[in-house]
């Protein structure tokens, strides 16, 4: 049962929820498959040999021939193929928004509106070889080469991994306590539980040959000149690091919050009930942060969740999936309506909203507003690079050409702070892939 708040204590508390009641609400999504439900999955897949999952796959994974090895009863085998593409497959598997893209794409999805479970496979098959069997690559001898790698998240990982296979000497520059930067501290608890993306950090560098240190912020305690002089080549997956504002009317209050620090302390917390959470909660955003958000603050006992989105339904950032997971656990929401105020006495009590419609010119207010009862908000419309330390930029991100090459010598980069990204794990493990090869072309040639 949620617990009661204090009389007359206003604002968000912590302890609304038992320990079991957090605990169901923040078990693990998507449950794992038996080695028989694998089987019983697998045998769906027709083995197409043009497939449009791999198509659709931005690492490019042999999914039917995965697939086909999970069928034949050998998982670890199947998870060779996997790691070979994408050797943070175990997480995509579990964070991917399959439903737009392999799944998406799978013919048995267009033929009968249920596709081939290609998420859950890639997780068993995963999960089986991390479980049962050291690494399954070894390095090739040392070159002699040195570089630098910027951020421990995905397009980093991935980067360092591909580049201590070739026999690169790897130091990946850390600014957080842990690697695994989003997969880490930017996703929802219930994607991915028992600590696995530190789990999986650990795993990839067990290949060898990449030293980790953290505390090295870009532009604090290490500069990109520094770094280009002392290594052969620099790879930057820095990520977003700045949030975007709202410039709302209104004073500063106490519970106005950016959902990039609520999930951050979240994910980080070892006990939940801790977790100070409003009553009426409203986020505003439509990607998948907003979505992870809002459903987490409804998980941890919020009253009343509003995800609120100034464009239609269908522009939304976040899949239909991520969208409808969020409305059956319990959150609201609201569409075609921008933020335009907050009100309240030194804390949050409302904010207020303007409807917003398609025109000739582009989304427009309307003119017409409502407002919500609120005692918290947080802010989850996207982010911006902090400092682009020299390089060029459009839109806020670092211009790339090819592999991940930037304008500047000796640096490449990829990842949510390269241009041409869509901000999805899976596209920035594929960007820090290539660069790394990119990278061993120009080194070793």
């Amino acid at each position: 049962m949620p617990a009661q708040p204090q009389t007359g204590q206003t604002g968000p508390i912590a302890g609304r929820l038992s320990a079991d009641a957090l605990a169901e609400n923040f078990a693990d999504l998507h449950p794992p498959l038996s080695a028989h439900e694998a089987r019983v999955a697998a045998d769906r897949c027709y083995f197409c040999h043009d497939a449009p999952c791999v198509t659709a796959c931005p690492t490019g994974i042999d999914i039917p021939l995965f697939i086909r090895e999970i069928q034949a009863g050998r998982p670890e085998t199947a998870a060779r193929e996997i790691f070979e593409a994408n050797i943070l497959g175990g997480m995509c598997a579990r964070v991917c928004p399959t439903e737009v893209l392999c799944e998406g794409a799978c013919v048995r999805e267009a033929a009968e509106g249920r596709p081939v479970e290609i998420g859950l496979l890639q997780r068993h098959a995963t999960d089986s070889l991390m479980a049962r069997q050291g690494h399954p690559f070894t390095r090739a001898p040392r070159t002699g080469k040195r570089v630098a790698v910027v951020g421990a998240g995905p397009a980093g990982l991935a980067c360092a991994h591909r580049l201590a296979r070739h026999g690169h000497d790897v130091v990946i520059h850390e600014g957080a306590p842990k690697p695994g930067g989003l997969n880490e501290y930017g996703i929802a608890a219930y994607k991915s539980v028992d600590d696995f993306a530190a789990r999986e950090a650990a795993w990839i560098m067990g290949i060898g040959g990449i030293e980790l240190r953290h505390g090295q912020w870009l532009g604090r305690k290490v500069t990109l000149d520094a770094l280009r002089e002392e290594y052969d080549a620099v790879f930057l997956g820095i990520g977003l690091s700045g949030v975007n504002a709202l410039g709302l009317d209104g004073p500063d209050l106490e519970g106005v919050h950016d959902a990039v620090t609520f999930i951050s302390a979240l994910r980080q917390s070892e006990e939940l009930s801790t977790l100070p959470i409003g009553r009426e909660v409203v986020v505003i955003g439509g990607g998948m942060t907003a979505i992870d958000c809002a459903v987490q603050a409804k998980a941890l006992g919020a009253e009343s969740v509003t995800l609120v989105y100034r464009r239609a339904r269908a522009a939304m950032g976040a899949s239909g999936f991520e969208q409808d997971l969020a409305a059956r656990r319990g959150v609201r929401l609201i569409f075609e309506a921008a933020p335009v105020a907050v009100e309240g006495e030194g804390r949050l009590s409302a904010v207020v909203f303007e409807r917003m419609a398609e025109g000739p010119d582009g989304l427009a207010p309307t003119g017409a507003r409502f407002t919500l009862p609120a005692d918290q908000m947080f802010r989850a419309v996207g982010q911006r690079l902090g400092d682009a330390n020299g390089l060029e930029t459009v839109q806020g991100k670092v211009v790339t050409q090819g592999s991940g090459r930037t304008a500047m010598d000796k640096v490449w980069a990829g990842g949510d702070c390269a241009a041409g990204g869509d901000d999805l794990t899976v596209t920035a493990v594929a960007q820090g892939r290539d660069a790394a090869e990119d990278i061993h072309r120009v080194l070793t040639d």
